[in-house]
């Protein structure tokens, strides 16, 4: 093998483009790898960062479902012990005016009762009266005898 003046010069050109390439190809090439796999990691961790905060997010809706839940059926749970607190002050309020209405029907029967009776007293001694009018053969005068008829009348 014969090293002549042209496999030198081909071995210095190939150096020369070796350092060229070197000093200015490759830091670029490795520059921009080195970026593409820093975006790529970053990429990589945001997606599991992503994956915990849906995670998370899942579990606080999960929560928050379950609260509502909750906090829904106490308000059925109040809004039924509530309408049947109005159901038995309804039922209270109605017995007791069904009561003060039945004390003013006794109260009102009593009354009438009451004037009935004087009515019917009132007509046992005008009748009365009468009877003795026609028994005696003259006219009593009620006016004149008021204390007696009024005597008979609270015996009657």
């Amino acid at each position: 093998m014969d090293v002549n003046a042209t496999f030198i010069g081909q071995i210095i050109v190939f150096l020369i483009l070796l350092w060229f390439f070197n000093k200015f190809v490759v830091p670029p090439l490795a520059q921009a790898n080195a970026d593409r796999r820093k975006k790529i990691a970053e990429g990589l961790e945001a997606a599991e960062k992503g994956q915990k905060n849906l995670d998370e997010a899942k579990g606080q809706v999960d929560a928050l479902i379950r609260e509502a839940r909750e906090r829904a059926n106490q308000i059925v749970d109040q809004a039924s012990k509530r309408s049947n607190e109005i159901v038995e002050a309804a039922k209270q309020s109605a017995l007791s005016e069904g009561d003060r209405l039945v004390a003013a029907a006794k109260q009102q029967i009593e009354l009438e009762t009451a004037k009935a009776r004087e009515t019917l007293r009132r007509e046992v001694a005008d009748l009365t009266v009468r009877s003795a009018a026609k028994v005696l053969g003259r006219e009593i005068d009620p006016a004149r005898h008021a204390d007696i008829l009024g005597k008979l009348a609270t015996e009657i």
